[in-house]
C-alpha cells in the first residue's frame, strides 16, 4: 500500500478508530462542501456514510444551497444531521493560494472560520491543498511557539504506521523548525494510533551520526538536547528504506525531501501494482492461479485503495484542518472526516501545545547558559 500523499492520505484503520466507541457524540465537523473533483455529489454522500456510521455526530455544511438541498434529499442520515449555510463562491482547483486568501466567503473560508468561531471541532475538505493551507494559516495561525505548520502523510509498515512530516507544507526547514515537526508527529502519533511514547527519526542520507549536512546534524543535536527533557524517544538518523520497514514511528524532514520520498514510494507502488497485474493476466495458468488466490488479492487491493486511506492533517495551526484527497470518493472523504473526529476526541492539541511552551522554556534556557562570545582586545 503506497503510502498518502501531502494532499490527502493518513492512514488505514483511521475510520476504525473514530466509531464505535461514542467519541463522536455531540461532534460538529465543519465541511467544505464544495471542495474537490468530484464535489459536491461525493462529498454529500461521504457525509451521508459517516452519519450513518456515527448518528451522534452534527454537520455544517458549507456551499451551494439548492445543489446541497438537491444532494440530501437522497441522503436521509447526513439530511437530518447537517445544517447548510449557503456561499455561491468556491475556491478552485487550480487556484493560486494567493488568489484564496484575498476571496473571503467562499465555501473553504467559511468552513475554516467555523473552526475558527468555535462552532466545529474540526474541517475537512478535499479542495485546494495550498488554498487551504494558505487561508487556515491566515485565519487560525499557527500555535505558540511555533515556527510553521507542516503536512502529514502515514506510511503503512510491517507493524502499523509511520508518521512522516513534513511532506509539503515548507520547501525548506532549518534545525530549530525540524524538532517543531518532532513535538508535532510525536503528539499525532499518539493521539491518531494510540502510541504511548513514539520513536522519532530524523531523515539524512545514513544513519550514521556523521552522514548529512551541517543543518540535518545540527537538528540532531537539538533533537537530543531537548527530547532529553522532553521525554522524546529519539532514535536518531533513518534513511528512506527504514521509513517502510518502521523502523520509527515518526520520521521527520523538510517539505522538499519529504515530498519527493512522498511521490518516488507512490509510483513505485503503482509499478508494483501494473507488474502484479501484467504478471497474473499473462497465461490461462497464471489467471487460474490468480483465482485461487482471490481472497488475498482482495484484501491486498483493500490495503492499496485510497478511499481507505484519507484524511491529511495540517499540524500546528489553532484549530483542526484535515486534508482529504481531491479525487476522493464517499468511502474516502468519511475516512477523513474520521480522522478529524478522532484527533478532536483526543487530546492532541493540548499535548502539542504544551510541549511547544516546554520547548520554548528549554531553548531560553539553553541560550541563557551558552558561554557569552569572547571579545578580544584592540
Amino acid at each position: 500500500m503506497p503510502p498518502r500523499s501531502a494532499d490527502g492520505f493518513v492512514g488505514e484503520g483511521a475510520e476504525a478508530n473514530a466509531q464505535g466507541d461514542g467519541m463522536t457524540s455531540g461532534l460538529t465537523l465543519s465541511i467544505d462542501a464544495m471542495g474537490g473533483d468530484h464535489a459536491p455529489d461525493a462529498i454529500l454522500k461521504g457525509v451521508d456514510l459517516f452519519a450513518h456510521e456515527n448518528p451522534g455526530a452534527r454537520f455544517i455544511l458549507h456551499g451551494d444551497q439548492a445543489a446541497l438541498d438537491r444532494l440530501l434529499a437522497g441522503l436521509p442520515d447526513a439530511a437530518s444531521a447537517s445544517e447548510v449555510r449557503h456561499t455561491a463562491e468556491i475556491v478552485p482547483m487550480d487556484a493560486k493560494p494567493s488568489q484564496a486568501m484575498r476571496k473571503k466567503g467562499t465555501s473553504m473560508w467559511n468552513a475554516i472560520a467555523s473552526v475558527k468561531a468555535g462552532e466545529a471541532a474540526a474541517v475537512v475538505s478535499a479542495g485546494n491543498t495550498g488554498a487551504l493551507m494558505a487561508v487556515a494559516h491566515l485565519q487560525l495561525r499557527t500555535m505558540e511557539g511555533l515556527h510553521r505548520p507542516a503536512i502529514t502523510a502515514s506510511w503503512p509498515t510491517p507493524k502499523g504506521h509511520c508518521v512522516v512530516l513534513d511532506v509539503g507544507a515548507n520547501v525548506d526547514s532549518d534545525p530549530n523548525q525540524l524538532v517543531d515537526f518532532a513535538i508535532m508527529g510525536e503528539a499525532f502519533a499518539k493521539a491518531l494510533y494510540g502510541l504511548d511514547r513514539p520513536k522519532i527519526g530524523l531523515l539524512n542520507v545514513g544513519s550514521e551520526e556523521v552522514k548529512g549536512h551541517d543543518d540535518i546534524r545540527e537538528a540532531m543535536r537539538l533533537l537530543r538536547l531537548y527530547g532529553a527533557t522532553l521525554d522524546l524517544d529519539v532514535h536518531g538518523f533513518v534513511e528512506g528504506n527504514d521509513i517502510s520497514m518502521g523502523k520509527t514511528d515518526v520520521v521527520v524532514t523538510d517539505g522538499f525531501t519529504g515530498n519527493i520520498a512522498l511521490k518516488t514510494a507512490e509510483g513505485a507502488a503503482r509499478l508494483v501494482g501494473a507488474f502484479l497485474k501484467e504478471a497474473l493476466t499473462s497465461s490461462p495458468l497464471a489467471m487460474a492461479g490468480a483465482l485461487l488466490a482471490s481472497s488475498g488479492l482482495k484484501k491486498l487491493k483493500a490495503r492499496m485503495d485510497p478511499s481507505n486511506s484519507n484524511g491529511g492533517v495540517f499540524l500546528g495551526l489553532n484549530g483542526l484542518v484535515i486534508k482529504s484527497h481531491g479525487g476522493t470518493d464517499a468511502r474516502g472523504f468519511a475516512n477523513a472526516m474520521a480522522v478529524g473526529a478522532r484527533l478532536a476526541s483526543s487530546s492532541y492539541m493540548t499535548q502539542v501545545a504544551d510541549n511547544l511552551l516546554r520547548l520554548s522554556a528549554v531553548r531560553a534556557a539553553a541560550q541563557s547558559s551558552a558561554p557569552s562570545p569572547v571579545v578580544e582586545a584592540e
